[in-house]
């Protein structure tokens, strides 16, 4: 283990902006899709047809070319780089705060689709009867809809933040210091890629591994009971 003992600071630096960009993203995608997902079952056809629109384009786009329009499109050619342009940390800040933008945008089109198919868990009678009470469309989903739906799919959302880990990853296309850009510095390094690809995994499981153990387990407890 003469490899982990040399690269062990750059290592744990390279998971830890993994953790980063997974809670950053996740928090991101976790909003912006519940607001898609209300979208998509808006009484309004506009924006059930917007919503529609943005999980079909963005579901079926390649989460690469979305990280590089991110970086490309935004950063360079809008000028978007949301940091201070005179830091001197300004270039890293601006690519791990665009990587988190394409994961988001990304991520999210599978978060509204999954709490989509919570919210048609629910007894199409309860969302009824809340109409019949005088509830607006807002206050169904606030108070009726989406407390149920979210206690429906905690083990598959687990999977999508699941999937969101492995997914940043792709960071490393525009130069964000996490695990993949590590591993490939070090496989050029040393050419040790058995050994390298061995610790990355390991690095990986470590993080998935306890994320699915604690979905399942909060999956069950909170069930719905039908």
């Amino acid at each position: 283990m003469e490899i982990f003992d040399e690269y062990r600071d750059e290592i744990f630096a390279a998971f830890w902006t993994t953790i980063q960009l997974t809670v950053y993203s996740a928090v991101g995608a976790l909003i912006l899709g519940t607001v898609l997902a209300a979208m998509r079952l808006a009484p309004v056809p506009v924006m059930n047809w917007m919503g529609t629109a943005y999980v079909n384009v963005v579901r079926n786009t390649p989460l690469t070319l979305i990280i590089l329009f991110c970086s490309f499109g935004v950063g360079q050619t809008l000028r978007i780089t949301l940091v201070d342009p005179n830091s001197p940390t300004s270039i890293a800040d601006s690519n791990f705060r665009l990587a988190v933008l394409g994961l988001t945008v990304y991520t999210a089109s599978f978060v509204c689709e999954t709490i989509r198919s919570g919210v048609n868990t629910v007894p199409l009678g309860q969302a009824e009867a809340a109409r019949s009470l005088g509830f607006t469309f807002g206050q169904n989903l606030r108070y009726i809809l989406l407390p149920q739906a979210f206690r429906a799919v905690i083990i598959p959302l687990g999977s999508v933040l699941i999937a969101l880990i492995k997914n940043t990853t792709i960071a490393s296309a525009i130069g964000v210091a996490e695990a993949a850009l590590l591993m490939k510095a070090m496989i050029e390094n040393t050419a040790a890629l058995l050994t390298v690809g061995t610790i990355m995994a390991l690095g990986f499981i470590l993080l998935t591994l306890p994320v699915g153990l604690f979905f399942g387990w909060l999956g069950k407890r909170l069930a719905v009971a039908r």
